[in-house]
């Protein structure tokens, strides 16, 4: 069976450039809310440099207005301090790319603009199930199989009743060969 990659625990390490600062420096002076969505956005990167964050998250989480932040996005759009990538009909949700020569999490080469992973910053205010967060049903999970563990399915399964399982002849059930600690993330082979 295929073994799943091994589990890299998220660091909070950011790298700049030290010119990066210096036109940082600029930035606050043309755009204020500009430089604060470079911060918030920084703070927040994953490993290939996109952030996934509506508007009205951001300006929250910077404490402007969001015409504020849609004046800034753009100023920072036209100076190449981010790209951005619309999700959706409304421009209100993007992944927002932070430039590599600004800042960067990881390795500099494993940067990708067509295909990228992100973080997804959510805000509560937003959801329309607000009200009952946290008290939603567990979502359905393919078991995790430890070193040496191999499925055994029991049960009447659902309906219609099926054939009984030919000894030597179960089925190979979806799993996940679990080769991680999911709490400390340490490797347990």
């Amino acid at each position: 069976m295929e073994q799943l990659p091994e589990r890299r625990l998220q660091g909070t390490w950011v790298q700049t450039e030290r010119s990066a600062h210096e036109a940082w420096m600029n930035l606050i002076a043309k755009s204020p809310v500009g430089a604060q969505i470079m911060h918030a956005l920084t703070a927040r990167l994953g490993d290939h440099n996109a952030v996934v964050i509506s508007q009205v998250a951001l300006a929250k989480i910077i404490g402007r207005s969001e015409r504020a932040v849609r004046t800034a996005l753009s100023v920072l759009k036209a100076d190449n301090w981010i790209e951005v990538r619309q999700l959706g009909n409304a421009a209100t949700v993007n992944a927002y790319i932070v430039n590599d020569r600004v800042a960067w999490t990881g390795k500099r080469d494993g940067i990708r603009y067509s295909l990228f992973s992100a973080a997804v910053v959510v805000s509560e205010e937003e959801q329309p199930d607000r009200d009952s967060l946290g008290q939603q049903a567990a979502l359905r999970r393919i078991p995790d199989l430890l070193p040496g563990e191999m499925q055994l399915p029991s049960g009447e399964g659902l309906p219609p009743v099926s054939q009984p399982i030919l000894e030597g002849m179960e089925p190979d059930l979806p799993a996940r060969q679990r080769s991680y600690d999911p709490q400390t993330g340490k490797r347990l082979d």
